[in-house]
């Protein structure tokens, strides 16, 4: 179950979301969720010749029954004194690992980018995205269209910590009296809607001195308000309370489900209540549909494994051919992947019988089963052996990449009948890899993969599985699944059980 990677979520909410308009130095805030404080979040900005350093650096502590794992991610934007993207880096201490992005913006326009964990190192180049700012780039616009009740303007935010852009739209509201630990002060209300890649919409609040610096942040997240509030530094960076989050990541289940590997397939009746922007991806395991009422119907049938299927994949789809590349997650170059792959396929030459084989090499592989592991990626989950769903996930999708099945990391919610005293659709994360069709991919089917189950001797994927993202085990994937949570009930289940 996904429980340390809700504080992934967090960390990168918090970067993302937290405008920096001030020309302050450092700033520091304590962050709380639930009423307790579980870490903190450090703003600094400095001016060196022509170039402005801007830095947001969130570290969050919680605990998955009784075991406490801390995740911190530092953004770092380096910009003209005019706004101009120069420079980016992006540390993230995912529990056991750490991941680092650097990126150098080229005039023309292309980003030369280096990800780096566990010594080894992945090149690669992007594009800047058109007119996308950051820091710097943000607080000259705000000074810009000017600090006043009612201004609105829209800008497109790059955030190093899930590498894309964002749209954000600002709003500058009333001065309002505003409780900062005990200290009431007159602060400016800012909200920034924020479009997440595959997420929908999300609203954060912040209360801004005339001096333009954040004091206050109030940020929804999955049925939670996470605040961050200015502080002295001794309390910011002290210690945390104990906030077990399991609860949190569980919708209710209407009714009991038996004997769950004997059900062809499930349909459930989904209610996102008043949130029109609620989205949920139909695949070849799920099809969602969307009534007048607002209610979405989801039927999800796991698709049969096509037979004639050959590995590698020969096609020309582009999604198809860019699932099979290697990514900074899904390392499917690496050595040791490639080694375990070929070593896990055998002699097959069947795409199907290849992925399956995979799958349950991965169930053994990982004699681990460890909730100390904040977001690994498939080369970490290949040297320590160890992790939750989402490792099981990740090394699946490289393995099957490496030897050319195309293949994507898939978040959503699964069916658990107990865990921690919980019982209900739990976060988790899986594999789907492509298998059977021909050259003009006529034929071909997207089937799941569930490593973590089967080697818990659930058996792998099945009806008990609700996708809500789909990608490249991104931890920005993540996000839909964080927002979902806290929009949907399951109103309703019906069964087809398998003849």
């Amino acid at each position: 179950m996904l429980r340390a990677k809700r504080a992934v979520v967090f960390c990168l909410f918090l970067v993302a979301c937290s405008p920096a308009f001030a020309e302050q130095e450092t700033g520091y805030l304590a962050v709380f969720m639930e009423g307790k404080k579980v870490g903190y979040s450090v703003h600094t900005r400095s001016v060196e010749g022509d170039e402005v350093t801007t830095s947001e650096q969130a570290s969050i502590t919680i605990s998955r029954i009784g075991i406490p794992v801390t995740i911190e991610m530092t953004e770092t934007s380096v910009e003209t004194t005019a706004g101009r993207p120069l420079r980016f880096e992006s540390v993230q201490h995912l529990g056991a690992m750490t991941m680092k992005v650097v990126g150098v913006v080229n005039d023309n326009g292309v980003v030369d980018v280096t990800s780096s964990s566990l010594g080894s190192e992945q090149k690669s180049t992007m594009q800047w995205p058109e007119g996308a700012l950051m820091a710097e780039g943000l607080r000259l616009l705000t000074l810009e269209k000017g600090f006043k009740p009612d201004m609105k303007y829209t800008a497109s935010l790059f955030s190093p910590g899930i590498m894309q852009a964002v749209t954000a739209k600002v709003t500058i509201k009333d001065k309002r009296e505003v409780d900062l630990l005990g200290r009431v002060v007159k602060l400016t209300e800012t909200t920034t809607a924020l479009n997440m890649p595959g997420a929908g919409e999300v609203l954060s609040t912040s209360f801004v001195d005339d001096e333009m610096r954040v004091l206050k942040s109030i940020v929804p997240i999955a049925g939670m308000v996470v605040e961050m509030i200015d502080c002295p530094k001794e309390f910011a960076l002290g210690t945390n309370d104990v906030l077990d989050l399991i609860d949190r990541m569980f919708v209710k289940s209407p009714e009991p489900i038996e004997n769950i590997r004997s059900i062809a397939a499930i349909t459930y009746t989904l209610n996102p209540g008043k949130t029109a922007d609620f989205a949920i991806p139909s695949t070849d395991n799920q099809r969602a549909t969307r009534r007048p009422d607002g209610k979405v119907i989801l039927e999800v049938r796991p698709a049969a494994a096509p037979t004639g299927g050959t590995l590698p994949y020969k096609g020309s789809n582009p999604q198809l051919l860019e699932a099979t590349k290697p990514t900074r997650f899904l390392q499917s170059d690496n050595e040791q992947i490639v080694a375990l792959a070929r070593k896990a396929v055998g002699d097959t030459k069947d795409a199907a019988e290849a992925a399956r084989r995979i799958e349950s090499f991965v169930a053994q592989y990982i004699d681990n089963k460890s909730l100390s592991v904040g977001y690994a990626s498939a080369a970490e989950v290949v040297e320590s052996r160890q992790g939750d769903c989402s490792e099981f996930a990740v090394l699946t999708a490289a393995m099957c990449r490496a030897v050319g099945i195309p293949s994507q990391v898939v978040v959503g919610v699964a069916y658990v009948q107990e865990w921690g005293g919980m019982q209900g659709f739990g976060g988790h994360a899986w594999t789907q890899a492509y298998v059977g069709g021909d050259k003009q991919d006529k034929g071909g089917k997207w089937i799941g993969l569930d490593a973590a189950f089967k080697s818990s001797h659930r058996g792998g994927y099945d009806a008990g599985h609700i996708a809500l993202a789909v990608g490249n085990g991104e931890p920005g994937d993540f996000f839909n699944m964080a927002t979902a949570l806290g929009q949907f009930q399951i109103e309703k289940i019906k069964a087809e059980r398998a003849k």
